[in-house]
């Protein structure tokens, strides 16, 4: 079993939704400055995207914990 590319899409940006706001009000609290704490949110929320897609995508070309379903499994 495999996921499509587009599922990791989906997760990166949901994944990346939370990470930046955690990065935003941890620049806040740090900066003080709302100014700055939005503009570091507003550059690792590209990067990270794009790194945790690549990761994503990696990963699931590793069987590492994965089990193959037997003809013999039921399915709906």
């Amino acid at each position: 079993m495999h996921e499509k590319p587009y599922r990791s899409i989906v997760k990166s940006v949901s994944w990346r939704t939370l990470g930046t706001l955690d990065t935003m009000i941890i620049s806040y609290f740090i900066t003080g400055n709302l100014v700055m704490a939005a503009s570091i949110g507003s550059i690792e929320v590209v990067t990270k995207m794009i790194l945790y897609y690549f990761h994503e995508r990696a990963w699931n070309k590793i069987p590492l914990g994965r089990i193959k379903p037997t003809q013999n499994d039921y399915q709906i």
